[in-house]
């Protein structure tokens, strides 16, 4: 059995394309990290029938889907951390979205610069092992 938060029609932006789905230690308290520290808009929160943890949570990130949830060990999803992988966040001001991220606990892993293939851009770790990159694309 489970609670959500809100039932209603999936939003246009979680019906197609690559969804990333992160598993976390502590989701709850990730959902806040990911609001104050990349503006994230949370559209649907399932949780267990203790409330103690969250099976499914949709937000949204500069337009662009996330679904999160808690690590389960007890149902077959131990927490896996992966530096395989980076969230990539192309945006108009890349530094201040990276120094949001920092003010509300990232750490830079690559300073805001420019590169060699004409985006600046820099990456910082969220205090849950997530690797984040800021891509700022030329002006036109």
């Amino acid at each position: 059995m489970t609670t959500q938060t809100e039932t209603k029609p999936m939003p246009d932006f979680m019906t197609r394309g690559v969804i990333p789905y992160l598993q976390v230690d502590g989701a709850v308290a990730a959902i806040d990290f990911y609001k104050r520290a990349l503006g994230a808009k949370e559209h649907a929160r399932t949780t267990n029938d203790a409330g103690d943890k969250v099976m499914n949570c949709q937000l949204e990130i500069n337009g662009g889907p996330l679904m999160l949830m808690d690590a389960m060990p007890e149902h077959g999803f131990a927490h896996q951390p992966s530096h395989s992988y980076t969230m990539q966040l192309v945006v108009d001001d890349g530094q201040a979205w990276m120094d949001r991220a920092v003010a509300a606990g990232a750490t830079v892993a690559t300073p805001f610069q420019q590169m060699f293939w004409g985006d600046k851009w820099g990456s910082v770790t969220d205090p849950y092992g997530v690797h984040w990159g800021s891509d700022e694309p030329p002006k036109a």
